[in-house]
C-alpha cells in the first residue's frame, strides 16, 4: 500500500482533536485483541495489553511508524487505510463505520438550521396519531406531535436542556419500564450518539449532553468502553402504563431540506398496536 501522507504539525485545532479520539478508539480496539485469536505467537513475557502497534501495522500492510502516528491523532489518512486498519483489528460493520466517518476529505455536513420549517411541521402533524418527533444533530427534540407527547411524555413539560433523546433514555425514570427491551435499546442509542459526537469533540452540546447522560452508571460505563453502533430499522416494543403492550416499527429519515435534521416516526406493527396508539391520543385530547 503507497502512503504520500505526511505528519500533521501542531497546533492543527479542532480537527487534531477529531484525529485524537479516532487514535484513542483505535487504541482501545487493539487492546481488546489478544495474538492468540489471530493466531500470531504469543511471547512468554508480553507486557502490554492486547496487540502490538507493529502487529496491527503489519496485518494492515502499513508502516508500524504510520500506525504509531495514527493512534497518537498526528496524521490525517485515506478511507483505504482506515479500511485496512479496521480489517486487522477485526472490527465489526458499526465499529467500521465509526473510523471511517474520520475520513477528512469526505464533504463536510452544512450547520443545522435552528428552526423546523412549516413543511416538516406539517410532515409531524400528518402522520398523527402515530408518534413523531424532529431532532437536529445534538438529538435534541425541536418539534413533536400529540401522539409522541402522549407515548412518551410531553417535552414542553421539561426544561429545553432535557427535550434530549438520549436524556430521556437514561436520566428519564420511566423510560427503563416504559422501553421492554431498554437495555438493548439505550446501548444502541448511546453508540450511535458516541459515534456522532466523537466526529466533533470540540461541540459544547455534545459535551453538555454526555455529562448529563453519563451520571447514569450504565451509560457510564458504555460510554467508556468506547462503544459504537449504526442505525438499524426496527420493531420497539413498549410497556405502557394506559396501553400496555405496543409494538412500534422505527423509522428515521433525513431531512434534504435542513441539513442535520431528523424525521422519527413510530409506526404500529400490528392492529391491537394501531388501535391503543389511537386510544391515547383520544385519551389526551
Amino acid at each position: 500500500m503507497s502512503l504520500r501522507e505526511r505528519p500533521a504539525g501542531e497546533g492543527s485545532g479542532p480537527a487534531s482533536t477529531s484525529r485524537e479520539e479516532l487514535g484513542a478508539f483505535l487504541r482501545s480496539r487493539r487492546e481488546r485483541l489478544t495474538p492468540g485469536e489471530l493466531g500470531l505467537p504469543v511471547a512468554p513475557r508480553r507486557r502490554a495489553p492486547g496487540l502490538r502497534r507493529d502487529e496491527v501495522a503489519e496485518r494492515a500492510g502499513i508502516s508500524s511508524s504510520w500506525y504509531a502516528w495514527l493512534e497518537q491523532g498526528r496524521v490525517r489518512t485515506s478511507e483505504q487505510v482506515l479500511r485496512a486498519v479496521a480489517r486487522a483489528l477485526c472490527l465489526d460493520g458499526a465499529e467500521t463505520a465509526h473510523v471511517l466517518s474520520f475520513v477528512e476529505d469526505a464533504a463536510a455536513a452544512g450547520a443545522s438550521p435552528g428552526y423546523v420549517s412549516r413543511n416538516l411541521l406539517s410532515l409531524v402533524e400528518s402522520v398523527s396519531p402515530n408518534p413523531a418527533v424532529v431532532i437536529d444533530p445534538h438529538w435534541d427534540l425541536l418539534a413533536w406531535n400529540a401522539g409522541y407527547a402522549a407515548l412518551l411524555t410531553d417535552p414542553a413539560r421539561l426544561p429545553p436542556k432535557r427535550r434530549n433523546l438520549p436524556w430521556l433514555v437514561f436520566r428519564w425514570a420511566p423510560a427503563r419500564t416504559l422501553l421492554a427491551d431498554w437495555e438493548s435499546e439505550a446501548r444502541g442509542l448511546l453508540g450511535q450518539f458516541r459515534a456522532a459526537a466523537a466526529r466533533r469533540p470540540e461541540d459544547r452540546r455534545y459535551a453538555e449532553i454526555i455529562h448529563e447522560i453519563t451520571q447514569d452508571p450504565d451509560a457510564a460505563r458504555w460510554y467508556g468502553r468506547r462503544e459504537t453502533a449504526v442505525y438499524q430499522p426496527a420493531v420497539r416494543r413498549f410497556r405502557h402504563p394506559r396501553a400496555g403492550a405496543l409494538s412500534l416499527r422505527y423509522v428515521k429519515l433525513a431531512d434534504l431540506d435542513e441539513p442535520g435534521h431528523h424525521f422519527l416516526c413510530y409506526l404500529p406493527d400490528d392492529a391491537d398496536t394501531e388501535a391503543a396508539v389511537h386510544r391515547l391520543t383520544e385519551d389526551d385530547g
